[in-house]
C-alpha cells in the first residue's frame, strides 16, 4: 500500500497548497509543464531501449491494444450519443485505456502475486500503456486540443514538436548507450522526479465540487476504467488461453487506476484538467477496493 499511501498523500499536499494559496495560479501549469519536457523524455530514454519481446508474453501485449480499440468505439459511440464536448471525450479517450501501470502497478503486483511476476507488469506497461502513451495519446491530444479539427499537417507538426515524441524517435533510433555518465545520472534523477511533480500538480488542479457537465463523464471513465476494462482482460485472456501468471498480471494491469502521466498530458494541452486530475485522485482511491477484488476472482476457483 506504500505506493497508494504516496500518491495520495502528495495530491492532498497539491489540494492544500492550491486551497491556502501558497503557489501562484499557474503552479500546476508550470510543474506539467517541467513534466511533460524533461521528466518524461527521461523515462522514455531509460526504458524504450531496453525493450524486448517474445512469442509467449503476446496476451500481455494484445490485452492493452485490444482494450484500447473496445475503448476508443464506445467512447466515441457515447460522446456522439450523450452529445460530449471535445475536451471531455479526449479525456476519456486517453484515461479510461491508460492505467497507472508502474507506479501502482509495478508494487501492486510485486504484493498480490509476487516478485517473480514484475518482468510480466514490466512487459504489459512498456509494450502496451507506455507505447499507447507515445502513440494514441499524442494523436488525441493533438487533435482536440484546438477548437476545431485541425489539420493533419498542423496535427504533424504538433506532435513532430512534442518532447516526448521526440525523445522516442531518439531512443528508437539512438538507444542510450552512448550517455555519459554524467548526463545518465541527470537523466535518472529527472525521471525521479515525474511522480512527485505530477502528483502535486494534479493536487493543486484538483477539485472535489466538479462542474455539473464533468459528473457524469467522471463516473462513465472511473466505471470503465476499474469495472468494464478489467472484466473485458479477464475475457481476452481466458480467450487467449494465457499462462494464468501471465493472464493474472494482464487483468491486474488493466484494472489499475487512470494514469497519472496521461493526465498532465491532457492538463498540459488544457483539455479538461479538472475532470482528469479527478479521475486520478478518485481512481486511486477506488482502485484500492477494486484491484483487490479483481485479485479476489482471479485466485478464486470461479474467477478463471
Amino acid at each position: 500500500m506504500t505506493a497508494y499511501i504516496l500518491i495520495i498523500v502528495l495530491i492532498a499536499a497539491g489540494w492544500l497548497a492550491a486551497r491556502a494559496e501558497l503557489f501562484p495560479d499557474n503552479a500546476a501549469d508550470v510543474l506539467n509543464k517541467v513534466v511533460i519536457t524533461l521528466c518524461l523524455p527521461a523515462i522514455i530514454f531509460i526504458h524504450v531501449p531496453t525493450l524486448e519481446f517474445s512469442l509467449e508474453l503476446v496476451p500481455l501485449v494484445g490485452v492493452p491494444w485490444l482494450l484500447l480499440g473496445f475503448t476508443i468505439v464506445s467512447v466515441l459511440l457515447l460522446s456522439r450519443w450523450l452529445d460530449l464536448s471535445r475536451e471531455v471525450t479526449a479525456t476519456l479517450l486517453v484515461l479510461i485505456p491508460l492505467g497507472n501501470t508502474s507506479f501502482l502497478g509495478f508494487p501492486l503486483i510485486e504484493a498480490l502475486l509476487g516478485p517473480e511476476y514484475l518482468p510480466l507488469a514490466v512487459v504489459y506497461d512498456q509494450f502496451g500503456s507506455f507505447l499507447i502513451v507515445c502513440t494514441h495519446a499524442l494523436f488525441v491530444i493533438a487533435w482536440y486540443s484546438e477548437g476545431q479539427a485541425p489539420s493533419f499537417r498542423a496535427m504533424g507538426k504538433k506532435i513532430l514538436g512534442f518532447p516526448p515524441f521526440l525523445a522516442l524517435m531518439a531512443a528508437m533510433l539512438l538507444g542510450h548507450d552512448w550517455f555519459p555518465d554524467w548526463l545518465w545520472d541527470l537523466t535518472e534523477r529527472f525521471a525521479l522526479m515525474l511522480l512527485p511533480l505530477v502528483t502535486l500538480a494534479i493536487g493543486l488542479s484538483l477539485k472535489l465540487r466538479l462542474p455539473r457537465d464533468y459528473r457524469l463523464p467522471l463516473v462513465i471513465g472511473l466505471t470503465g476504467k476499474l469495472v468494464v476494462l478489467p472484466a473485458l482482460a479477464l475475457l481476452l485472456v481466458v480467450l487467449m488461453q494465457a499462462s494464468p501468471g501471465v493472464a493474472q498480471v494482464a487483468v491486474l494491469e488493466s484494472a489499475m487506476a487512470p494514469m497519472i502521466t496521461a493526465a498532465a498530458l491532457l492538463a498540459s494541452a488544457r483539455l479538461a484538467p479538472a475532470l482528469s486530475s479527478a479521475m486520478v485522485a478518485w481512481g486511486v482511491i477506488l482502485s484500492a477496493l477494486t484491484v483487490p477484488l479483481w485479485f479476489w476472482l482471479l485466485i478464486n476457483p470461479a474467477g478463471m
